[in-house]
């Protein structure tokens, strides 16, 4: 049988067979959203492109991280699924139609890492990062632990060419530590520290959500004399997650060229996310985080993100991931897909 036979004969099938082109959401290759492989140098056109970071040699606590862009990407394929079966969809929370076929997203696939080297990790992060921004598309970065918000925050800055760029960061910790008698200065607790230390930032620029559990002496001076907006959990609980996210984006847009969104999945209470390396008890619900990512994704400003600190080991029943998914779907879908 030639090649036109055995594709004739697909074709046949599939347009005489109901169905044939819905993909299950356990078939097929798992990319974000069911979508296309595609070359990090040529995605230029798309509205945004996936690159995983399997790396978590920067972890300070429960290591595991290293497996979350998989776990993450097999988890998206239920509303992939949903959503070609349905040949559309009504998001209920938000009572709005999706029309995914509206969003041009691609998959670029993992970027090199390297176990034991994490300068050189962090290089092929930004190489990556920068690539994809040059080229006008939105970076959505799935990790990994949380340091690699760094060298990803920095590729979409050069890549972009923006002068200032802020960040919008949830999260349970700060991540404002500058150096550690044991982790030395560059570890998934710094990642901020060396954001607002890099040329295209400040801590003017930065603003939090989330923040819970324990930081240094003084920390409330700190980011006082820093201009570091935080918004603790006690803040959530009081003024409602909608008016702090507000709040928070506000500030990070306010004399900037984009807004970078960094979401740490700790920032979840673990009784619903267990799924990640550092829990703190008391975070937000599923339903604050969606809540996050709907105002977010509505913002003009918002031109780079990432997912990260996802690790599927601490979760046998890949909820964190599904969580995880769900939120990078629902910003993307208030961004592009409506």
């Amino acid at each position: 049988m030639n090649p036109e036979q055995h594709e004739s004969r697909v074709t046949a099938f599939r347009e005489s067979t109901p169905g044939s082109g819905v993909e299950l959401p356990y078939a097929g290759f798992d990319t974000f959203l069911k979508r296309e492989i595609a070359d990090v140098e040529d995605v230029s056109g798309a509205d945004a492109a996936v690159l995983g970071v399997p790396y978590d040699g920067a972890v300070s606590n429960r290591p595991g991280t290293r497996y979350g862009p998989r776990a993450v990407r097999r988890a998206s394929g239920w509303p992939a699924y949903l959503s070609g079966y349905k040949g559309g969809l009504t998001n209920i929370r938000t009572g709005r139609q999706v029309d995914f076929s509206a969003l041009d997203l691609v998959d670029c696939g993992d970027v090199p890492v390297f176990p034991m080297d994490r300068e050189t990790t962090a290089e092929s992060i930004t190489a990556h990062v920068a690539t994809v921004a040059e080229q006008g598309v939105m970076p959505v970065v799935v990790g990994g632990d949380h340091y690699c918000t760094f060298p990803a925050f920095e590729g979409f800055a050069a890549g972009s060419s923006h002068d200032t760029v802020g960040l919008v960061q949830i999260d349970a910790h700060t991540d404002t530590t500058s150096e550690s008698a044991l982790f030395g200065e560059h570890f998934h607790g710094s990642s901020t520290h060396h954001i607002a230390e890099s040329p295209y930032t400040d801590y003017e620029h930065v603003a939090q959500v989330g923040i819970r559990g324990y930081e240094s002496p003084g920390f409330f001076e700190f980011a006082e004399e820093t201009g570091l907006s935080v918004f603790t959990m006690r803040d959530v609980e009081q003024r409602g997650i909608t008016d702090v996210v507000e709040a928070a984006i506000a500030a990070a847009a306010a004399d900037t060229d984009a807004v970078y969104v960094t979401f740490d999945i700790d920032s979840v209470d673990p009784a619903v996310a267990p799924g990640t390396g550092t829990p703190e008890p008391g975070g937000l619900s599923a339903s604050q985080a969606l809540s996050v990512m709907e105002r977010l994704g509505t913002h003009d400003a918002v031109a780079a993100a990432d997912l990260m600190e996802v690790a599927p080991p601490q979760d046998p029943t890949d909820g964190t991931a599904r969580l995880g998914a769900y939120l990078l779907t629902t910003l993307l879908e208030q961004r592009f897909a409506h």
